[in-house]
């Protein structure tokens, strides 16, 4: 990373006019900095948060396990202080700065609904888990084909070379399968299945005739060089950061390819609270911002606005926008902005043992594992709910821990606890929300942050469809392990409510038409042709597999064409 005279400094006066700001640093705010200014715009990219410098800030990267003071539990200080993180695995010791300040930055729950955020520059890019996975038309052309929602006004050949765009530079290692509705990818070597993930995949295949697969997962983990990035070491501790550059983030990619380009200046503590919008022109002109230390207001200037807060937050800086001329915010003249929320609902699976392979042991801490694609609602396959889901998941042996401290008693005991036990494997399916309108956030007019902001109201829940998908998420799981022949499959079934999944989207959807939709095919704000939203807050449904990588290939084509349109005059 270039020095910190490149950034800001909030106390100077400095100029104030951009060709584009991105608001946002997380995986699409860096990709649109990294295709904005490498084709010569001068860049303003906004963070809410601190800044967090690739290598420098891993603070923890290094450490060995029993220097963390607190052996990765988290304190009971920091679950009373964090007591939406504490929902489910997301807390650890080691990456607890990196999540938001849930006291300073509270939110409503009308429903539940889990949502876990950071607020830091790179944004949840330094903490997810990296699987990467194209959509194909299956999932383009559902709400059509059903009369779901509204149509997609793109299809899987408009964002096709986008994948292979964005998937050679960010780096996705995974196995060519040819399946139809999985495409394949511009892939580096894949990540070897260990011997039971094989036996068990081997298995699959023969009792379901090809219909069903285990593959290794498609992750954003290197598995050659790529441009001053090293390989993944697997040491799966991907959430503290990687020295190495192992995986793609914005610190290790999208960040330094910006910054070589001399175009992008970086502002860190910056709360984006509106867009500046112009009556005459019918454009955003600007941004206001008011810096999260000091509480001063500042205004910044450009041509073009790129939206990148993560689907709720971008959401929340549209319903602030232009309230003088649409009450409910630039973008709700469709009466969509802030509705359709969806996410992909998890927590049920099954796992059991596996009998033999004590002989075979696995090479250091992957950080993937298998994953088994979609299969039901594809051809013949038909159920009593619409859409799909896949599985996550992986085979390993138990440890020294698979017995409680309690009964360690004796050196011949505990020198046994030494050696591997038992095989086990299990997974997680990861199941489509559709759609629905009334699934919606707001503005909570009375309830303030620490900066006495409003904050945003939750009224998302999941409804009968995803309840039937999911009593076959873990039946169809635990049927495919015992035909596989692992033992003593166990069932697990475990609340889940919206935005735990972390893959937030739908509040200001694409589509064809300004009446249902708030942004047009090419990711524009139908309301201002210069504003972009190209996060999660886009999609217009949700298909089963991790959603980032769509949303790179997305925001990659939306800055091409929005460069294109600057240099027409149409923006």
């Amino acid at each position: 990373m270039p020095a910190d005279s490149t950034r800001l400094n909030t106390q100077a006066k400095t100029q104030n006019s951009f060709d584009a700001i991105v608001i946002g640093s997380g995986i699409s705010g860096g990709w649109a900095a990294k295709e904005l200014t490498e084709k010569g715009l001068k860049v303003l990219m906004l963070e809410r948060g601190r800044d967090y410098q690739h290598i420098k800030d891993y603070k923890t990267a290094s450490k060995d396990p029993w220097q963390f003071e607190h052996r990765s539990h988290t304190t009971e200080e920091q679950r009373k202080k964090f007591p939406v993180l504490h929902r489910g695995w997301a807390a650890n010791e080691a990456i607890m700065d990196s999540w938001a300040n849930e006291e300073n930055c509270p939110y409503t729950e009308v429903k539940p609904f889990t949502w876990w955020r950071s607020y830091q520059l790179g944004g949840r890019s330094i903490l997810w888990g990296r699987q990467s996975y194209r959509w194909s038309d299956l999932d383009f052309e559902a709400n059509a084909k059903e009369g779901i929602g509204i149509d997609w006004p793109i299809r899987y050949k408009d964002v096709a070379p986008w994948y292979d765009y964005v998937e050679k530079f960010a780096g996705i290692s995974g196995s060519h399968e040819g399946i139809p509705h999985l495409p394949d990818g511009q892939f580096l070597p894949p990540m070897d299945l260990n011997c039971v993930e094989k036996d068990v995949a081997a298995r699959i295949k023969a009792q379901y005739k090809g219909a069903r697969h285990m593959i290794i997962g498609r992750v954003a983990n290197l598995t050659a060089p790529i441009e001053g990035r090293t390989q993944c070491q697997f040491r799966n501790r991907c959430w503290e950061g990687c020295p190495f550059g192992g995986y793609f983030s914005t610190q290790s990619s999208t960040l330094p390819a910006a910054m070589k380009t001399g175009n992008l200046t970086v502002r860190p503590f910056s709360i984006v609270t509106k867009l500046i919008y112009d009556k005459d022109s019918k454009k955003a002109k600007g941004v206001e911002v008011l810096d999260a230390e000091t509480n001063q207001t500042y205004e910044y200037y450009s041509k073009i606005v790129f939206v990148n807060a993560s689907a709720l937050n971008s959401a929340w800086i549209l319903f602030n926008t232009a309230t003088d001329i649409w009450p409910g915010g630039l973008g709700s003249s469709s009466g969509e902005l802030g509705h359709n929320v969806m996410d992909h609902h998890y927590n049920v699976g099954a796992a059991g043992t596996v009998d033999g392979y004590e002989d075979s042991y696995y090479y250091g801490r992957r950080a993937n594992g298998f994953y088994i694609p979609r299969f039901v609602n594809i051809g013949n396959d038909k159920r009593d709910f619409l859409r799909g889901f896949g599985y996550q998941g992986g085979a390993s042996r138990t440890g020294w821990s698979r017995d409680v401290a309690e009964l360690s008693i004796g050196a011949g005991f505990k020198e046994a606890l030494t050696e591997p036990g038992g095989w086990t494997i299990g997974g997680t399916g990861f199941g489509e929300i559709l759609p629905y309108h009334e699934n919606k956030i707001t503005l909570d007019k009375v309830k303030k942050d620490k900066w006495g902001l409003p904050v945003l109201s939750m009224d998302c829940e999941l409804k009968e469809n995803e309840k039937k998908m999911r009593i076959a998420m873990v039946e169809e799981l635990k049927g495919m392990l015992e035909a596989s022949g692992v033992k003593d499959v166990k069932e697990w079934h475990t609340e889940y409510s919206i935005g735990q999944g972390i893959h937030e989207m739908g509040t200001a959807r694409m589509g064809k038409d300004p009446k249902t939709s708030v942004l047009n095919a090419n990711n524009q704000v139908w309301d201002a042709k210069n504003v972009f939203v190209t996060d999660g807050a886009c999609m217009a449904s949700a298909a089963c597999q991790n959603p980032s990588l769509t949303y790179m290939a997305l925001t990659a084509r939306a800055a091409s064409f929005a460069v294109e349109e600057l240099k027409k005059g149409n923006v």
